[in-house]
């Protein structure tokens, strides 16, 4: 821990650029989304993840682990990706107690009609934009940085699913 409370005005500025940064980029990343698939970045998310998985079937709670969720406002969507026929839940045959989410055949479509607009997003305002040694160091920010937020690793199924 340093001894000044205050940012210098050098760190200051990546910290005011990586704000702002992020918001853009998250902001057109729903943008994008909202117009070419007609869904929220989150809705993507999720079934996304369960397009990845066994089955295309995953508990409630490795869903959420693996969307960074709480468990009440996935639920949430899943009840409205259920409402629009893209997934469905029932009783985990392992566990009673469980619940599972998997993705349906309109889901399936749902995904492979959305997936090439997020790619053609991400690489035009982030890959592109960046030299290889730049996106190389991209990863190593990113990773010493989930390393102080995530140590237990909990996030890394999200970059083992990719």
């Amino acid at each position: 821990m340093r001894d000044d409370p205050w940012l210098s005005d050098e760190q200051q500025h990546v910290w005011r650029s990586y704000l702002r940064l992020t918001s853009q980029l998250n902001e057109r990343i729903e943008r994008d989304m909202q117009q070419a698939a007609k869904m929220p970045h989150a809705y993507y998310l999720i079934l996304a993840m369960l397009s990845e998985a066994p089955e295309r079937t995953l508990r409630m709670t490795n869903l959420a682990q693996r969307t960074n969720a709480t468990l009440t406002r996935l639920s949430h969507v899943v009840r409205r990706l259920e409402d629009r026929s893209l997934v469905e839940r029932f009783p985990c045959p392992e566990d009673g107690r469980a619940t599972n989410t998997r993705l349906t055949a309109a889901g399936w479509d749902a995904v492979v009609a959305a997936a090439p607009g997020h790619v053609a997003t991400v690489r035009a305002e982030v890959i592109d934009a960046l030299t290889p040694e730049q996106v190389d160091q991209l990863s190593q920010i990113a990773e010493a940085l989930l390393r102080r937020l995530d140590p237990d690793g909990t996030l890394q199924v999200l970059a083992d699913a990719g």
